[in-house]
């Protein structure tokens, strides 16, 4: 595992450990991270989310400390700084159906203790403007595309300007045109605070962040720059005419070649490898091996 530490941080997690009864969904998850886009990768099952929620502060691990722009949301008056100065954007958010837009995100940002009414207002406008939703404030959430509901719930983190932004699969189940509006607007919150993006996408890794994490079975097996994902697979992928025998991955391209992922034969053609193709070797073999060993 390779593990490098950011030069500024904002969060850290150190030692971390979960358990729900005999499983474990956190197993010594320490990793930290600073301003811009960090991703956090990792399959179904990995922790992702468990994980989130501690940060979020809605859950507190069974051992390890947490920080959070050097709160300790372990301790009461901790865990209220830490919420005043985070967004958190949960895979399913939970609508009200008749709420509208502007009344859903009003909500929130009376939760997050915007208490003026005017400014308040005045900040949810801004923040349904920064998604697109201006158009949009009066319709009720039930009449909403999944794509709209989804910049709905982005609007309700981002409302009161948070200094952290934690994301939970922000572009699941939308079309490349969402997405791409999804990232457009992600890349921009992340010129001016701190976010964590846990994505299945390895694209959005690759488009928008300076650092990523992976976990896999409640366990951070890499952290560092994505370039330096990629490495993990060079010299492990190889193009040949017929698919390799001690392969990862394998499929046939487009222009009829096998893109073979694992150990390659003497003398194979080695391509550049991809960060998916280090995030692949990761959760592989690679991990098979080292639960083994």
């Amino acid at each position: 595992m390779t593990v490098a530490s950011p030069s500024y941080t904002d969060v850290s997690v150190r030692g971390v450990t979960l358990r729900y009864g005999r499983t474990t969904a956190l197993h010594d998850v320490s990793f930290a991270f600073g301003a811009g886009v960090t991703g956090l990768l990792g399959p179904n099952g990995a922790g992702k989310t468990t994980l989130l929620r501690v940060l979020a502060t809605a859950i507190t691990p069974d051992t390890g400390t947490v920080s959070v722009f050097g709160a300790d949301p372990s301790a009461p008056a901790g865990r209220l700084a830490a919420r005043r100065r985070l967004g958190y954007m949960p895979q399913e958010p939970g609508f009200h159906p008749n709420f509208t837009t502007f009344e859903f995100v009003d909500y929130v940002a009376i939760l997050k203790e915007l208490g003026d009414r005017r400014t308040r207002h005045d900040q949810v406008r801004h923040a349904l403007a920064e998604v697109g939703l201006s158009d949009e404030r009066s319709r009720r959430i039930k009449a909403l595309s999944g794509g709209m509901r989804r910049r709905v719930a982005l609007a309700a983190a981002i409302v009161g300007h948070p200094d952290l932004l934690i994301l939970d699969e922000p572009t699941v189940g939308l079309d490349p045109e969402q997405r791409l509006r999804f990232r457009e607007l992600i890349a921009e919150l992340g010129e001016r605070c701190t976010v964590l993006l846990s994505t299945h996408q390895t694209e959005d890794v690759m488009s928008l962040c300076r650092r990523v994490v992976v976990l896999h079975t409640g366990r951070v097996r890499f952290e560092g720059p994505p370039a330096e994902l990629a490495d993990v697979a060079r010299g492990r992928v190889w193009l040949s005419q017929a698919r390799g025998v001690d392969t990862v991955a394998a499929w046939r391209t487009g222009e009829g070649e096998y893109r073979n992922l694992g150990s390659p034969p003497p003398g194979a053609r080695l391509i550049p490898p991809t960060l998916e193709d280090g995030y692949l070797l990761l959760g592989g073999a690679d991990a098979q091996q080292e639960a083994h060993a």
